[in-house]
């Protein structure tokens, strides 16, 4: 099998993985190590039984303690083990914002200064209890730049995903209902912006530079690190003829490359981001509703929520300014389509009762994915400012199609990081960031494309010297401005 670019990527993802394991004995917390220390010496101090632990057995004291003071120092060590297992355990649980896949290092707890993280409820404002705090909205800066999003964190819930056969307009890829469970998630409060999408942009040329003068150069050890960046505009009249201002949506841009912008987000930032997954998506655009759209069934109102085709004009929306559903989250109807990670499929939701059966019942949103074997097509959801009022429907899917897509894409293999035809114009993303970390062979398939043909077109363009790999880290912003660029 051809072993592409790609691939090592995931490989190289797993070894991290293994390593990091390798040395979690190095990582023990200090509490954990003392609720070790207190059952060896509770096990030392039950010189009659030979106390269990697994299936070692401890061995008796040489000189048995007297009675009395026995008790003393096993209620002792008993009380120690409570204490220190309460922080010990009270700290993974609190750790909710590690870097991408880690293990919460030693001692290290979510702290008020950790995004969209509160320990206390607060006075006012949206918020999401958890178990040990709160999850807040926040804002971050792009590292190195002077852009910033919003995050708003959504609750956990279930619902029924799909639409109702009996909901007007309603298509058969819309069902069947199926019953889901979400996690709580940060939910990007707005579609990317072009002012956010053209940092990612900038790093192509950045890269070739970077590779011409040997600087940070992607090797087999670091591969797992790396992202290709879109290359320029084959022509950029078309893909900004409706607009490219910062708080316009950006649009065009493939599924493979809203994976590469998310991950290059999180390694930056030190926060995991992504695509949603089809079901998490639905979720947050219903708000909690179970109506056709997340503020009732009738589209009467739609105007005031969304920019689709009766109220916009050529050119592209200004994100955030309609109203926003529930959950404060802006244009999850209209403005533009937004991508998700999984593959279509003419069945709609049918491959989800097999999950549900697998998972005894029950069905998380964040593990509801049909990963892509094709790059076409692909689930983008909530309709454009180019559609009507039924395709922006909370339960309304759209289907990717690489060959109209394309269609204007003269070069060979077709750029696996933009679309040159319409509806492309209508398609964007937006990011999501679930509360609890997903591990390094998860989050690596939300990073990276699963579509052999896609794996073979980013190895083609790269190996052809029409794209490249960058390195990418929390010194990459301070690495590009030394650099000049």
């Amino acid at each position: 099998m051809h072993d592409s670019a790609v691939a090592k990527t995931r490989r190289a993802s797993q070894e991290k993985l293994k390593n990091r394991r390798g040395t979690f004995h190095s990582q023990l917390s200090p509490n954990t190590v003392f609720a070790v220390a207190g059952v060896f010496a509770m096990g030392r101090l039950d010189y009659t039984s030979g106390l269990r632990l697994g299936s070692a057995q401890c061995r008796h004291d040489a000189s048995p303690q007297p009675p009395t003071v026995m008790r003393f120092c096993r209620a002792l060590c008993f009380f120690a083990i409570l204490i220190a297992l309460h922080a010990s355990l009270g700290t993974q649980r609190l750790f909710a914002d590690s870097n991408p896949g880690a293990v919460p290092p030693s001692g290290v707890a979510v702290t008020e200064a950790t995004p969209g993280w509160a320990t206390t409820k607060p006075a006012d404002g949206p918020f999401v209890a958890v178990d040990g705090g709160y999850l807040v909205p926040y804002t971050v800066r792009i590292p190195g730049t002077d852009v910033e999003f919003e995050m708003i964190p959504v609750p956990a819930g279930t619902y029924l995903m799909g639409s109702p056969e009996d909901e007007s307009q309603r298509r058969e890829d819309e069902g069947p209902q199926i019953q889901v469970q979400v996690s709580p998630m940060w939910v990007g409060k707005t579609e990317v912006r072009w002012a956010e999408y053209k940092e990612y942009m900038k790093l192509y040329s950045i890269f070739k530079e970077f590779e011409a003068r040997g600087q940070r150069p992607v090797t087999e050890e670091n591969r797992a690190d790396s992202i290709t960046a879109p290359t320029e505009l084959y022509d950029p009249s078309f893909t900004y003829e409706y607009g490219e201002l910062p708080d316009q949506p950006a649009v065009t841009m493939t599924q493979y490359a809203a994976q590469q912008y998310t991950k290059w987000l999180s390694l930056i930032t030190g926060q995991q981001y992504r695509l949603p997954t089809e079901a998490e998506w639905e979720y947050a655009c219903r708000g909690g509703t179970a109506t056709a759209y997340a503020f009732g069934d009738s589209a009467d109102s739609l105007g005031d929520f969304a920019w689709y085709f009766d109220n916009t004009e050529d050119e592209l929306p200004r994100v955030g300014t309609k109203l926003p559903n529930a959950f404060g989250l802006h244009d999850m109807h209209g403005s533009v389509a937004e991508w998700t990670v999984n593959q279509f499929s003419e069945e709609g939701h049918t491959y989800l009762l097999s999950m549900r059966e697998a998972g005894g019942g029950v069905l998380n949103a964040t593990d509801a994915v049909d990963w892509p074997t094709d790059s076409s097509a692909c689930v983008v959801r909530g309709g454009s400012w180019e559609m009507d009022a039924e395709e922006l429907r909370s339960a309304a899917r759209m289907a990717s199609d690489d060959e109209m897509w394309k269609e204007e894409d003269p070069n060979f293999p077709k750029s696996p990081w933009w679309f040159t035809s319409d509806p492309a114009r209508g398609v964007g993303f937006r990011i999501f960031r679930s509360f609890q970390p997903l591990d390094d062979p998860t989050i690596t398939k939300f990073w990276e494309a699963s579509a052999e043909n896609t794996i073979e077109e980013v190895e083609t363009r790269v190996s052809g010297g029409r794209g490249g790999y960058g390195l990418v880290d929390s010194e990459l912003p301070e690495f590009i401005k030394q650099a000049g660029f």
